[in-house]
């Protein structure tokens, strides 16, 4: 049984009671009910202070979470049993999710004390990866989407929710776009509607089976229009508004809610209008996930001075969506210039954000009546920031933090009321008082002040009775069960008063009440419950009023978020010496080099800080250029081409870059074909992942592109993978006009160069003494003269036996090499003295054969041509001839104009195959 079947057979009824269901007792007819009603997760079962499972999900619970499996006998049978601390619940929780797990908790929704007879129960929440609120299951510096993906025609829909805080996102587009931004969202779980045909993802998200209705257009429509009035102005498209009605619908079942309060915005927007890094670009630039072993090693971690949870999320946010509009960029870089230059106002606002809670996530809870008195509490906590900041922020000079500062409401309503209302240190629970700050509600104080006086009656009553009766070991205590009691010890029992009723006998001794001391209970009891009751009361009320500002507060907290990214990048920059990046708008002015990619002394942000040393490098690319780079393994050729796009793609997102200085364009979208790896459940070769990589970009790139190609066609034989490499670097000049970084050990290939005047060479420097290599890390133009392969595999440790031996075959190689250029120069030598004789005797070369080599030479390759040999011996018509004329003509009926790159790819391979 497979992992999806093993968790398939969990959820339900238990099979084994429904076939005793009749005889069942009433707590386990709940049970098996509740597992009925919810046969998509895996129901754990409020029983006292745990969560209980029975049956084969008993059995999975004791074994994912590692607890005793244990059973409950009655009647009917015996059931096995596990359970769970709700006390303690989250750790289990998250558990279970990593197996694969949804989660539906059942508890009881009456008090115990309250009920008659069985305790009703319902489902209160479904857990699953993408529907968690617990703090404890989320990370806090990002994001948790669940989302959504429908179909109508060719458009798809996408529409993605973190429900524990509120934001909402929708988006349409074909399906090559949709699936790209599916992938850079990477919801932690999917919800797909009816005909989505969705590939293999780069991320694994949970695929949730939800009701097909939810996708009805007008189903959908309904259920957008409790979030957006107008769902037309919110989305564009059938696939759009049925993608984020049924996300809508599903995330209101898993919390349990006719309506999320806090969703209270639905943001449409456009992949196009930011700079669009797929999963290949993003893995391989490792801007979130390393593929180091350390794993700590990528551009978020090197960005992430953020001082709140707001911050992080936010950081993460515009990393993985940089700009395309300039004037919103320079309003960034403004931003982040000024604070740079302000280290005052810097550390300010560092000190501010450091102390301010997640409200995005507190006003989720709060709306979902879910947030405890502390959490108000620390909302009320950030709101006493706000001023603080707008103070910080009032001389700094940007447009941008200009408008920041006049988002931040200080909200003194609410951080009034909550100061008013809520004590400054409050208990976690909210149902057993002490949560009500003094002052607050004239009847609350009239309570708590009869309870209060019942107790300091009861806390002299001990010394009245020790010196009424003469008892001095009297003792005056209380506990739930007996409630308040005048203890005597057994040898003083002859003097105890007649007004004293015995109320409990234990071995030492005898505890007795008076009529006194009973009505004074009952009015401290009465009182105590009461102000408890009335004290939830006014809490509920509180949190209720506070809920009515969600919009209000979610404003600040998408004002602070931002404030917190744009102080950390200034801070960042700072700190790693980057400068402010310059802007063009595509135009050469002075030269073709001015509308391109120039870069001063550029260094890769990630690896200059994990390395003592850095050697920075200049970057100077016309738009549309192609720049070939050679040299050395471990010589810098992939940091150097990750280094441009980082730049790129920092200078976009808004932040200085680690330069001397950067003159950039405006690139729509970076494309990476960078490392071998395979994908062998998809069914693919290293070779055919590198070139489905490849397809996609000479498909999808544009002249405002960035391409990194390293190493294209390594994955075959020399032959085929030198030609594919010089065809794609020949359609990406001439079609394309992407400009491109290609990093190669083709060093043929640098012969492009020579052919079209946007190809250039560059490579990197080394240098060899006795038999040494010198890795220098610099970019210099031109080809290199050698790859240093043996070298390499000589530091990488590779025995001295095999490096000696790759060593004189490559010597070997170069003699033969070496010869072969010298035939060939003899023969071109002959020919043209050849030509010069029959100058002389009036003979020329197109004649027709003569008895020298050169002129048999001619014949056979005319023979080819018209499809046979010339000499007598294969004059008819041969199973080569007959191959090299169908070659032929599908070469000449083959259509370029129409032919994608890999057919002419595959149809250069299927020729080369007949002929062989």
């Amino acid at each position: 049984m497979n992992a999806d079947a093993q968790r398939e057979a969990v959820y339900g009824a238990p099979p084994e009671m429904l076939a005793v269901r009749d005889d069942l007792t009433p707590m386990l007819s709940q049970y098996t009910d509740l597992c009925e009603t919810h046969d998509d997760a895996l129901v754990l079962f409020q029983v006292g202070d745990f969560y209980e499972a029975f049956c084969g999900a008993a059995e999975t619970v004791a074994r994912t979470c590692e607890v005793t499996l244990t059973k409950r006998e009655d009647s009917t049978g015996t059931w096995p049993m596990a359970g769970i601390p709700i006390d303690n619940a989250a750790g289990y929780l998250e558990r279970l999710l990593d197996a694969g797990y949804r989660v539906a908790l059942a508890d009881q929704v009456e008090d115990a004390s309250e009920a008659s007879g069985l305790v009703d129960r319902a489902v209160t929440q479904l857990i699953t990866p993408g529907t968690v609120v617990d703090e404890e299951l989320l990370e806090a510096g990002r994001a948790t989407y669940l989302g959504a993906v429908a179909r109508e025609g060719d458009t798809y829909g996408l529409a993605v929710v973190d429900v524990s805080t509120g934001e909402c996102l929708v988006t349409g587009a074909d399906r090559a776009l949709a699936l790209e931004e599916l992938e850079r969202l990477a919801p932690a779980e999917l919800v797909v509607g009816p005909d989505c045909d969705l590939p293999s993802l780069s991320f694994a998200p949970m695929e949730t089976p939800f009701d097909p209705d939810a996708f009805d257009a007008e189903t959908a429509r309904e259920t957008l229009s409790a979030y957006a009035p107008r769902p037309d102005a919110v989305v564009e498209s059938t696939a759009e508004l049925r993608a984020v009605g049924a996300l809508l619908a599903y995330a209101e079942y898993a919390q349990g809610d006719s309506r999320l309060e806090y969703v209270s915005r639905v943001t449409r927007f456009d992949p196009r209008e930011f700079l669009q890094l797929d999963a290949t670009a993003m893995r391989s630039l490792e801007l979130f996930d390393s593929r180091g072993v350390s794993g700590g090693n990528t551009l978020y971690a090197v960005l992430d001075e953020t001082a709140c949870a707001l911050g992080r999320r936010r950081l993460e946010a515009w990393l993985r969506r940089p700009l395309v509009d300039a004037d919103a960029i320079d309003a960034r870089l403004d931003a982040v210039g000024a604070l740079a230059d302000d280290a005052l106002s810097r550390a300010d606002l560092r000190d501010a954000l450091s102390s301010v809670y997640d409200l995005e996530r507190l006003v989720a809870r709060i709306a979902r009546e879910r947030a405890s008195a502390r959490d108000l509490r620390s909302l009320q906590t950030t709101l006493d920031r706000i001023p603080e900041i707008r103070e910080t922020l009032a001389d700094v000079e940007s447009g941008l933090l200009s408008d920041l500062r006049d988002s931040l409401d200080e909200l003194e309503d609410v951080r009034d009321h909550i100061d008013r209302a809520i004590v400054a240190d409050p208990p976690q629970e909210i149902t057993e008082g002490g949560v009500i700050a003094a002052g607050y509600d004239d009847e609350l104080d009239d309570l708590r002040g009869t309870a209060e006086d019942g107790r300091e009656w009861v806390s002299k009553l001990e010394a009245r009775e020790q010196e009424r009766t003469g008892i001095d070991s009297l003792e005056v205590g209380y506990n739930q069960v007996h409630g308040y009691y005048i203890e005597v010890t057994n040898p003083n029992l002859d003097r105890v008063p007649d007004d004293y009723v015995r109320r409990q006998t234990l071995k030492n001794s005898e505890r007795f009440y008076t009529p006194e001391l009973k009505e004074r209970e009952d009015e401290i009891l009465r009182a105590a419950d009461r102000a408890d009751s009335l004290e939830y009361e006014l809490f509920c009320n509180v949190r209720a009023d506070v809920a009515t500002e969600s919009e209000r507060i979610q404003a600040v907290a998408d004002a602070l978020a931002d404030l917190d990214v744009l102080r950390t990048l200034a801070d960042v920059a700072v700190a790693n010496d980057y400068v402010r990046p310059e802007f063009h708008d595509g135009d050469a002015s002075d030269s073709a080099f001015d509308a391109g990619i120039e870069i001063e002394a550029g260094r890769h942000p990630v690896v200059e800080r994990a390395q003592d040393e850095f050697v920075p490098n200049p970057t100077s690319l016309p738009p549309g250029g192609v720049a070939l780079i050679t040299g050395p393994n471990m010589s810098g050729k992939s940091t150097y081409m990750r280094q441009v796009a980082l730049v790129c793609i920092l200078a976009q997102m808004g932040s200085f870059v680690p330069a001397d200085a950067a003159r950039l364009p405006i690139i729509d979208r970076v494309f990476t074909r960078v490392g071998a790896s395979d994908d062998i459940a998809g069914g693919q070769s290293t070779f055919m992942r590198e070139m489905s990589e490849l397809t996609e970009i000479l498909h999808n790139a544009t002249d405002d592109s960035l391409v990194l190609l390293d190493e294209v066609g390594r994955g075959t034989s020399t032959t085929d993978g030198l030609a594919i490499a010089r065809a794609a670097t020949e359609f990406v000049h001439d079609e394309v006009g992407a400009t491109t970084l290609f990093a190669t050990h083709y060093h043929d290939l640098t012969d492009t160069a020579d052919e079209r005047e946007g190809v250039f060479n560059l490579h990197f420097t080394a240098t060899q003494t006795d038999g040494d290599v010198t890795f220098l890390h610099s970019v210099a133009e031109g080809p290199s003269s050698s790859s240093y392969g043996v070298e390499v595999a000589h530091l990488a440790g590779v025995p001295s036996t095999v490096v000696e031996r790759a060593r004189t075959l490559v010597e070997a190689g170069e003699r033969d090499t070496a010869t072969d250029e010298q035939d060939a120069t003899t023969d071109e030598t002959a020919t043209v003295a050849d030509e010069a004789s029959n100058a002389k005797t009036g003979q020329s070369a197109q004649d027709g054969p003569t008895d020298t080599e050169d002129g048999t030479l001619a014949a056979y390759v005319d023979g080819l041509e018209n499809g046979h040999r010339p000499d007598d011996e294969d004059a008819t018509d041969s199973a080569e001839a007959h191959a090299t004329r169908e070659v032929a003509d599908q070469l000449r009926e083959a259509d370029l104009v129409e032919t994608t790159p890999l057919e002419a790819l595959n149809l250069l391979s299927e020729l080369k195959r007949r002929l062989e």
